[in-house]
């Protein structure tokens, strides 16, 4: 199954599982009805992290194939100066799963009800945190605010708890993804200086005369302020008509995505623009589309026509070309937290500390 199938089939089982008719079970505490969303301006805040707190490694989404992947993550972990607690189905396997639905739900309720968890860290990305929506406790994650970190298929989480309960919370890497020198360094920066972050890309032109990579593109120049959300541009979509997005009204919204030809790009945009979301934003922030490479065919239309299709017309500042998504090197960013953006230098800053105190 690739990922346009399965996005389809979870979009299918969320509509045909109703909340009141969802099973019970030992190892999972059963998600509190969903709300329309959060209400307008909550944002809550999440505990501080500090060297020497425990932090809980989950797998909300696929299976690992194998176990050195969890033993190099928990090692990663430690460190950076944590104790670790693995969840008890970290390495569960239901097909592409790590566990069965209510097994990889279970894990993220318990360890945020658990007060020894300082931070939830999510083990990798793939497929299947959509499926677990209808069965988070919501009304205990409120109640327990910690840092939740990851990207890709955990764009499904960042959303759903953001929309249900206003907590801000981390895209960044994975448990198993790169944690070179400078994503240890952002890190440390977020989570234990708790730095007020201005995110610019990193720039080494090497042995060109002026930079390559990193490269930023203003599509409409200018600066604004509002709550930065996004994530997962496919996995994103794929949450259109349920109450696990949240409004978009005056949001700054950034998207990344990977290994999307560029026509399906154009189509998502589609969606979000025929949904009503790109009417509603303040901002526009794109980071990496790695490995988007268009198909056969009679032509397509290159990235560049499609920005200025989409988002140009919407005449807000928008840039692309951010360090967010897919990438060895990568932003960990606050995820319904309050930012400023500045398109015309292609950067983007925290206006306030993300954590509670």
């Amino acid at each position: 199954m690739n990922k346009r199938q399965f996005l389809q089939s979870s979009a299918l089982a969320l509509t045909a599982l109703p909340l009141g008719l969802l099973p019970l079970s030992s190892c999972a505490a059963v998600g509190s009805k969903a709300r329309n969303g959060a209400m307008p301006g909550d944002i809550i805040l999440p505990q501080p992290l500090n060297p020497g707190d425990t932090v809980a490694l989950v797998s909300p989404s696929k299976a690992t194939d194998e176990r050195l992947d969890i033993q190099i993550a928990t090692e990663v972990m430690q460190a950076l100066g944590f104790k670790v607690k693995q969840g008890e189905h970290l390495q569960g396997r239901r097909g592409h799963l790590a566990g069965t639905d209510l097994e990889r739900a279970g894990d993220l309720n318990a360890m945020f009800a658990d007060p020894e968890v300082k931070a939830i860290i999510c083990l990798r990305g793939g497929s299947g945190a959509a499926r677990l929506l209808p069965l988070l406790d919501y009304s205990l994650i409120k109640r327990n605010p910690k840092v939740l970190l990851g990207y890709s298929d955990i764009t499904a989480l960042h959303n759903a708890i953001n929309a249900q309960t206003g907590l801000v919370t981390f895209h960044g890497p994975n448990g198993t993804g790169s944690w070179n020198s400078f994503n240890a360094d952002q890190f440390q920066r977020v989570f234990f200086q708790r730095e007020r972050m201005q995110y610019q890309n990193e720039l080494n032109a090497k042995d060109e005369l002026v930079p390559r990579q990193n490269r930023i593109e203003t599509i409409t120049g200018g600066k604004v302020q509002g709550q930065l959300v996004g994530g997962n541009l496919t996995v994103l979509t794929a949450l259109a008509g349920s109450p696990y997005l949240p409004d978009f009204s005056g949001k700054i919204l950034f998207l990344e995505d990977v290994e999307e030809a560029p026509y399906r790009v154009d189509r998502m945009l589609s969606t979000l623009k025929l949904m009503g979301a790109l009417d509603k934003i303040a901002g526009f922030i794109f980071g990496e589309c790695t490995a988007c490479r268009p198909g056969g065919g009679y032509g397509w239309l290159t990235m560049d026509q499609i920005f200025d299709d989409h988002i140009k017309p919407l005449n807000i500042p928008a840039y692309r070309g951010a360090m967010i998504g897919h990438l060895s090197k990568q932003f960990i960013v606050p995820h319904g937290a309050p930012v400023e953006m500045d398109a015309d230098a292609g950067t983007f800053r925290m206006l306030n500390s993300v954590f509670q105190g």
